[in-house]
This record gives structure tokens, sequence and C-alpha cells, in this order.
């Protein structure tokens, strides 16, 4: 389905077809839409999250499941799963309606340096509940995680052309040893509970602190290396140190860590249209900080 075509109208009927308990309430946009559905909130304590294709609606039966026993095993706050929505004429896919999270997605918050040392060690911390539950059988990687927690090598292929494409523009040479040696290592301990997609735009900040996680339809078990980019794609400096510290991970992690922001790194700068743009100098500079690692 065409993400256009979906909708505060949509949703709306939706709703009152499906859940006329929730009808009366208001339906409104989001700050800021993110990639694999569209949101909007429902009334003042509810919101609904509707994927734009099948393969985001694969999440959706997955974030039912397993989110209402793993909020019994984190202390922060993540989704809550209200009521799963079924697909009709004017809507081919499931969708969700959960309970309201306040906070505002760390990407799109400003904070001090102070702040953001504070936010590491909390993600540091979350990541280290959710890696630490061993009585919940979690799902595979697969499609409808895109593979995350798989070894890193599931991506050799396109990595290496992303790299090849990149030439001149990076230091390709180094890049590709990056990803030859993480490839070359592999996960030697049992599979653990992975959030999936850990970027900043699924990180809720109120009053400079993480509210709480969200978004867990890439949610699986298998190596948790690709949880840690968000070492390079939002920590910094000090904050970056501590997290590190904190995670106390082996240095082939921290290696396949790497590879995995290396490989998103190349994926998204190959496809800026404006390879003089400040999108684009960003991402060459993320590129750079993943090369000079320490775990190199």
């Amino acid at each position: 389905m065409d993400a256009c075509n979906i909708t505060p109208e949509l949703a709306k009927h939706l709703i009152q077809a499906q859940f006329p308990e929730y009808g009366a309430l208001a339906v409104s946009s989001v700050e800021t839409q993110g990639h694999d559905n569209r949101t909007y909130r429902l009334g003042d304590d509810l919101l609904i999250r509707m994927p734009i294709d099948a393969n985001y609606a694969l999440k959706v039966p997955q974030e039912q499941k397993f989110l209402p026993r793993l909020a019994k095993k984190v202390r922060m706050p993540i989704p809550q799963p209200i009521k799963m929505g079924g697909p009709s004429e004017q809507y081919p896919y499931p969708f969700s309606i959960y309970k309201w999270l306040e906070g505002r997605s760390a990407d799109q918050e400003t904070v001090d340096d102070r702040a953001l040392e504070t936010i590491a060690v909390s993600l540091a911390n979350f990541l280290q509940e959710l890696q630490g539950i061993t009585d919940i059988e979690g799902p595979c990687p697969g499609q409808h995680n895109w593979w995350r927690g798989d070894p890193v090598r599931v991506y050799d292929q396109e990595a290496r052309t992303q790299i090849a494409h990149l030439s001149g523009k990076i230091d390709s040479r180094r890049a590709l040893q990056l990803w030859e040696r993480a490839c070359s290592t592999q996960r030697k301990k049992k599979p653990v509970w992975i959030h999936g997609d850990f970027a900043a735009s699924n990180i809720l900040i109120q009053n400079r602190k993480v509210s709480g996680i969200i978004d867990f339809g890439g949610m699986a078990m298998g190596d948790p290396a690709c949880d840690l980019v968000i070492a390079w794609t939002y920590l910094k400096g000090n904050a970056r140190e501590l997290f590190i510290r904190e995670m106390d991970l082996d240095k082939d992690t921290w290696l396949r860590a790497q590879a995995w922001a290396l490989w998103k790194a190349t994926f998204t700068l190959l496809r800026l249209v404006d390879e003089e743009s400040y999108e684009a100098s960003l991402e060459k500079k993320l590129i750079e900080e993943i090369l000079d690692a320490a775990f190199l």
C-alpha cells in the first residue's frame, strides 16, 4: 500500500469500524513519522501504528505477542499493546493500538554533554536487562527484522558493493578491511534478546532523560552487535566511551557492531542524491569515526 494513502481519516475509519469503543476519540498526526509505519495519536492516552507494506506488517503480531511479556522484565517503559486491528477493504494489513508513551524522539531533542552521558548509561542498562532475559524464547532473525541479530556477513555482498561504489569518497581500503575482519568473527555464546532497530528515533527523551524505548518490530534473539551501533549513530565523546564501558562486551562483538554501523552508513550515503549536501557530510564523518574506533 502506498504510504501516501494512509491518512488520519483512514485511521479514524478503521477505529470506528473495528473498535467503536474508541470511535469518539480524536485522531491526529504525530510530530515526526517513521519509515516503516504511519503513527497517529488516538485521544490523549493511545496511539495507532499502521505498517506501510507487507514486510513491515510482519512485525505487528510479534509486538503483540512479546511486548507484554518483555515489559515485565525491563524497568524502562516500552510500548504496551492494547488492541490489534485486522485487514479491511480499505487497508490490507494488521495494525496496533498502543498506550501512549511521553517523550520526544532523541533525534528531535538537543541535549548537553552531561545529559548525553546520563542517557548513555540508561541505554546500556536497558540493553543489559533486555539481553539478560533468559526465560522468554523469542523469534529468530529473519525477514521481519531484516536479519538483525544474524552474523553480519548476511549483508556481505551488499556491503562490499557499497564500499566499492564509494571508493574515492571514503577510505574504502580501511572500510573493506574492517568489514572482512568482522565477517571472520562469530558469536560463540547463546543468542540474546535484541531490539533490532536501536536508533535515536526509537529512544524517547523527556526532561533530558530516557523516558522510553519504542518500535520493537525488529526484535529477535541473536547477536547483540546490531544494537550497539547507537554508540556511533547517536552517542559521542565521553557518552560513547561510557556506553562502551557499561556494556562490557568483547572486542569481536564491538568489531561486528562497527561493521553493522558501516553497512548502514554506506547504504545511507549511497542513496543521498546530493553528494555535497550537509547530510552527506554527516554520513562521511560517521564513517570516519567508525573506522577510527579503538577496537581496530
